[in-house]
């Protein structure tokens, strides 16, 4: 499967927003949006004059390039989890978004495992993670009420846990996720809501931009 290799900081500036894809850097002074606030490319100085001139398909397609680059959701995919959230009951926007925070790399993340959703989704792969007791080594893994997410046994002495375990209490746990940092564990008491989930994306614009 393809996957983006450049530079996520290019993304952020191509959205002219931070998309927060490198963790603590995004906070710091060295974020690159700080330092050139333009898109990238030759033309990148030029072009972010012409944003307000932008179509209506070329904003619902920002907007959807957006979402899809925060959760690191590549195109097919990003149109299969439309298509689910489509067919369930309830707003499609909001289902769609419930979907993206429910994968299991975005729960590592939200839980403070991961400084980034890259690094989370990464620590799943490498087979760090069990859902309900047993490996689950896919990012995409959706979980559920009720479902108990713990970094493996063997797995805490490494790095960036031993990191997340020294830090526990610093990074805000949405309200529908529950941790107990002394046992590297992630109680889901539900599904957010659109409440619950603070991604800035104006997720009406991609229910437009599929609806065509």
């Amino acid at each position: 499967m393809g996957r983006y290799t450049e530079s996520v900081c290019k993304l952020c500036r191509r959205e002219a927003q931070k998309l927060f894809l490198k963790g603590e850097r995004c906070y710091s002074n060295k974020c690159a949006l700080e330092k050139r606030a333009f898109p990238p490319g030759e033309h990148g100085r030029t072009s972010q004059f012409r944003r307000r001139s932008e179509s209506e398909y070329s904003l619902q397609m920002r907007e959807k390039q957006k979402c899809a680059r925060i959760d690191g959701v590549l195109e097919k995919q990003f149109r299969n989890y439309y298509a689910e959230a489509n067919r369930q009951s309830g707003k499609t926007g909001e289902n769609l978004l419930t979907i993206l925070e429910s994968r299991l790399d975005n729960v590592v993340f939200r839980a403070g495992f991961g400084k980034s959703r890259d690094m989370a989704r990464q620590l799943v792969r490498h087979g760090h993670i069990t859902v309900n007791g047993k490996k689950v080594d896919i990012p995409s893994y959706r979980v559920t009420p009720s479902d108990i997410v713990e970094v493996r046994g063997k797995s805490r002495e490494m790095t960036p846990f031993v990191v997340a375990h020294a830090e526990a209490g610093e990074r805000t746990v949405p309200a529908w996720l529950e941790v107990i940092p002394n046992r590297m564990r992630i109680l889901v008491h539900q599904l957010p809501n659109r409440e619950q989930i603070d991604t800035q994306v104006q997720e009406q614009l991609i229910v437009e931009l599929y609806s065509k």
